[in-house]
């Protein structure tokens, strides 16, 4: 019974991928998409070849009359968690390999709310910044990457971070706002602490 419900789940998800495969900008072999899935601007997102972007996730491009090009680019053999949320306004690009757990919200832009004599709902976005993760990078369940933060390669983002300065390559970071607590030192070959 269980191998038979197995089974089925697969082969929803094959369906529901090949349904909306012809939306995205590309989609590579092997990629998945488990539903359910929440979307906006597919034609404006790319993924490798084998993606898998986990039940209960949001990616979304925000409309740009103006725009055509790719605004959001997830690179071959990345794993987006359940309800992981990205959204890219111009430009979001996450590396080959990266591990974003459950809840990760990563975005490029903010909401706006400087005039309060209109609701904030109502005053669109603002401070709109490319952000890039780099390969073999990891960000831990609830972490948050916000506008203009660059993460370099093979990093550690902990649990429940808030990124909002770069990471460099090669580090762990932990905390709201998060800092990098260790670093690797290639002529140690250790993840030492940082001073």
């Amino acid at each position: 019974m269980e191998a038979m419900m197995h089974a089925c789940s697969r082969l929803r998800t094959r369906l529901f991928t090949f349904l909306l495969a012809s939306q995205f900008q590309h989609i590579g072999t092997g990629s998945r998409i488990v539903p359910p899935f929440r979307y906006a601007q597919l034609h404006q997102i790319s993924l490798g070849d084998y993606v898998i972007i986990h039940a209960g996730g949001w990616i979304t491009a925000v409309s740009d009359p103006d725009y055509k090009g790719v605004k959001l680019s997830v690179g071959s053999h990345t794993g987006i968690g359940m309800g992981a949320t990205i959204a890219a306004a111009k430009q979001v690009v996450i590396g080959e390999n990266v591990l974003l757990a459950r809840n990760v919200y990563i975005a490029d832009h903010s909401h706006a709310f400087k005039d309060i004599t209109i609701p904030i709902s109502r005053q669109g976005i603002d401070n709109i910044k490319p952000v890039s993760i780099g390969r073999h990078t990891w960000l831990g369940q609830n972490a948050v990457v916000l506008p203009g933060v660059s993460i370099g390669q093979h990093c550690v983002i902990g649990a429940n971070s808030v990124v909002n300065r770069s990471i460099p390559d090669f580090s762990i970071a932990v905390g709201a706002p998060a800092r990098v607590v260790k670093a690797y030192n290639p002529g140690t070959g250790q993840w030492e602490k940082a001073s």
